[in-house]
């Protein structure tokens, strides 16, 4: 089994990068784990207790959650992924059963940041994109996707998203294998990866 994790700012590309990756290889021998879907569960919380919290902050995700399931998976285990509402901004009460594949991707922004999850990694790739260009890419995303106001994105990103990118995100850069710059498709630096997996595959 091999296991690569995958970081960068918030709308930086990364789930391009993913797909690109992936594309190439087998189906069946693949499966993508995203970060997003371990934050805390804050059904406890009232919908505006929740809109305070900053989702950019390590303490956002339920690591421990996150570590448990890839040692459950390396050791041929399924586990139960939970689902996580940007709507609702908690956890909902389905989960999606996983099981174990030769090719374990884990992507979020915070995924090189947090020491015990870093040393579970085979192979570990930052993706790198300019700022401008992430926070369109995030306005974009939250307003459509998420239902987020206009305000509400551009308040979150100067108070947490900025902030929490240059002290937590950006840092962890510096534990990547592979730095990706994806202003536009990068295809040499992912088809470098996508011939690493290949080889260590075999």
């Amino acid at each position: 089994m091999l296991i690569i994790g995958i970081a960068g700012g918030t709308g930086c590309g990364k789930t391009t990068v993913v797909n690109q990756i992936i594309e190439q290889l087998p189906e069946n021998e693949v499966v993508v784990i995203s970060q997003d879907s371990y934050y805390n569960d804050l059904a406890h919380l009232t919908k505006e207790e929740r809109s305070k919290v900053n989702f950019d902050h390590p303490n956002s995700i339920d690591f421990e959650l996150l570590i448990s399931h890839l040692h459950q998976l390396r050791e041929g285990n399924s586990i139960a992924i939970p689902v996580y509402s940007f709507v609702e901004e908690t956890r909902l009460a389905e989960t999606v059963s996983t099981s174990p594949k030769k090719v374990i991707i884990v992507e979020g922004i915070l995924v090189l940041s947090n020491p015990e999850l870093r040393k579970l990694f085979d192979i570990k790739i930052y993706v790198h994109a300019d700022s401008d260009e992430r926070l369109i890419r995030r306005l974009q995303r939250d307003i459509k996707e998420r239902g987020h106001d206009l305000e509400k994105v551009l308040y979150r990103y100067q108070t947490a998203v900025k902030p929490m990118h240059n002290e937590f995100i950006e840092p962890s850069k510096e534990f990547a294998d592979i730095i990706i710059p994806n202003n536009h498709y990068n295809n040499v630096a992912v088809d470098m990866v996508r011939t690493i997996i290949i080889e260590k595959l075999v």
